[in-house]
């Protein structure tokens, strides 16, 4: 395996881990005040009148983290050009909402690059290598 390889493989498993945070803020924690605070909502009313959002876009974000898990082992198994698809395609979808967020509003820059960040360099370190 290349070091780039490795590399995009290493920024893919903390990119999913970040995602699978997402999902237990978004669908397990969302009713707790510092979470709902986290993202920047005002209040308990409010934040219940977002449960139901907040907790299908944490699945969103379960189910995006599993699939980059599996391209990582399919590549660890051998299965290179699959894991590696895989792998894309889910670091592109995890660039790409990092992008939304964004471009929602100028001050969750943050919280897209975090979002954002490890998958861009899965997809350099996967290109190059």
């Amino acid at each position: 395996m290349s070091v780039l390889l490795a590399v995009s493989l290493v920024a893919t498993g903390l990119a999913a881990l970040l995602h699978i945070l997402f999902f237990v803020f978004e669908s397990v924690l969302w009713r707790k005040p510092a979470t709902w605070k986290r993202f920047g909502i005002a209040s308990q009313a409010d934040a219940d009148t977002l449960s139901r959002m907040a907790y299908n876009q944490g699945f969103y974000n379960l189910f995006l983290a599993v699939g980059a898990l599996v391209g990582v082992g399919a590549v660890l198994a051998g299965a290179v050009v699959q894991g590696r698809t895989l792998v894309l395609f889910s670091m592109a979808v995890m660039v790409g909402a990092g992008a939304v967020l964004l471009s929602s509003d100028r001050r969750f820059l943050r919280a897209a690059m975090m979002q954002a960040g490890p998958p861009a360099i899965a997809i350099i370190a996967a290109l190059l290598g």
